[in-house]
């Protein structure tokens, strides 16, 4: 049983929200603010988070960038109707995902089970792509699906399931376009609808981790209109 923990200042999302998810089988964790949450991290991390951004004590935004300091765990953010600000902001420092308020519930579980299920894939080296399942090597980038490890010279980075699915769907044919509905098909499931600044975004930080190692990292070109690639030293 996944144990997903709820992060919202709104009581009638955190009732609602957590009777819904207790009925789909899953186990929940509330909290009404972003330091409650991250106290009980501290002592056990959930196998996803799904926070609001805007709390009391500490938000949304902080509570994730504490987070990405010690773990890769999925994050899906819940963002206000009309601010693509947040989304924008929350995918960029290393959300997996955003779910736009009102919401659906039904929505959130299906974004909640496809995140679970990337996640799953990883760490079993049951990905879709062919040859997935084994150690890559392109050049200076190392990639182990089995312990969701990469490392570029020899360096450790900390990849979320999101931005290691990307960055593995680019490298597995260098010199290859990849469109973005491509990316999206690799990062996301098929009934999950998500626009190109999502990717966008979740390339950028992508390449952000890579050059907090290397400065000089340069191997993901964007074709304007088109797409990615993956260029091979």
């Amino acid at each position: 049983m996944s144990r997903i923990a709820l992060v919202d200042d709104d009581r009638n999302i955190l009732t609602s929200v957590s009777m819904t998810l207790e009925a789909e089988g899953f186990e929940v964790e509330t909290y009404n603010d972003g330091q409650s949450a991250l106290d009980a991290f501290n002592r056990r991390l959930p196998d996803m988070a799904v926070l609001d951004i805007k709390m009391p004590r500490m938000d949304g935004m902080d509570l994730l960038q504490r987070l990405r300091q010690k773990t890769t765990m999925p994050v899906i953010f819940l963002t206000s109707k009309d601010d693509e600000i947040d989304e924008v902001l929350g995918l960029r420092m290393g959300a997996d995902d955003y779910v736009k308020k009102p919401f659906s519930q039904r929505l959130l579980v299906e974004r909640i089970r496809a995140l679970l299920r990337r996640q799953e894939a990883i760490a079993t080296g049951e990905v879709p792509v062919a040859e997935e399942n084994k150690i890559m090597e392109r050049g200076s980038l190392r990639m182990d699906p089995l312990r969701h490890s990469v490392s570029w010279k020899g360096k450790d980075v900390s990849l979320t399931v999101t931005e290691f699915l990307l960055l593995q769907a680019l490298a597995q044919r260098p010199g290859f376009v990849k469109s973005r509905d491509q990316l999206m098909d690799v990062a996301y499931d098929d009934q999950v609808y998500v626009d190109d600044r999502t990717i966008d975004s979740h390339i950028k930080r992508l390449r952000k981790k890579m050059r907090s190692v290397d400065d000089d990292f340069a191997a993901i070109e964007t074709l304007y209109g088109i797409g990615y690639r993956y260029n091979e030293e």
